[in-house]
């Protein structure tokens, strides 16, 4: 008998480190949340992790918020218009002679996304990459801003799940990452000093 054989008929023979479990039962963390007060919910949970919320009435309004986030600058990095729940965009963007820039021009401050959910019970943005949607339009400008719109709140993580499955995971299928975002990115690595903007 060689020496992996009698390695591996050693490990085969002891018993597992864990004994298995049944599955634990668990509800949705935000149990039975009117549909109404998922936003109040989700602004109240990202406000918390040091993000800026700003709710608008309508599209216009959101227009011109982003447009005054936006300038001076002449660039932006952005999702697709077509990914993102607000369809004058484009137009605003274009009239205010802002130009949307390469996705990996590091030199932008500002990137726009859409989102794929938003989970009310942590303040969290589920965003999916793919054609249109960079990964990168989240993760390297200094300034993301997200474009919720009010039917893409879920009360939590557990029921965007549910949802995935339903749908036969497609959406995880077709794309090949999804970011979990909760506020801004932060390290406490060095000296312990907590450092918002980490990357």
């Amino acid at each position: 008998m060689s020496s992996r054989d009698r390695i591996l008929n050693k490990l085969r023979s002891t018993r597992p480190a864990i004994a298995p479990r049944a599955p634990v039962e668990r509800g949705p963390v935000v149990p039975d949340v009117d549909p109404a007060d998922l936003a109040g919910r989700f602004v109240h949970e990202a406000e918390k992790l040091q993000c800026r919320v700003y709710r608008t009435a309508n599209e216009a309004e959101a227009i011109a918020h982003i447009i005054g986030l936006i300038q001076p600058d002449a660039a932006v990095m952005c999702w697709d218009f077509e990914q993102m729940p607000l369809p004058g965009l484009a137009d605003a963007l274009h009239k205010a002679g802002i130009t949307r820039a390469a996705h990996d021009d590091a030199s932008v401050r500002v990137g726009i996304t859409g989102v794929d959910a938003a989970l009310a019970a942590t303040g969290t943005l589920v965003l999916h990459s793919g054609p249109g949607k960079p990964r990168r339009t989240s993760l390297l400008p200094a300034l993301h801003t997200a474009v919720v719109g009010a039917d893409q709140l879920l009360p939590d993580l557990e029921t965007f799940f549910q949802q995935a499955r339903q749908r036969e995971l497609n959406q995880f299928r077709q794309t090949s990452n999804v970011t979990l975002i909760s506020g801004p990115s932060k390290t406490a690595d060095i000296g312990q000093e907590l450092i918002l903007g980490a990357h």
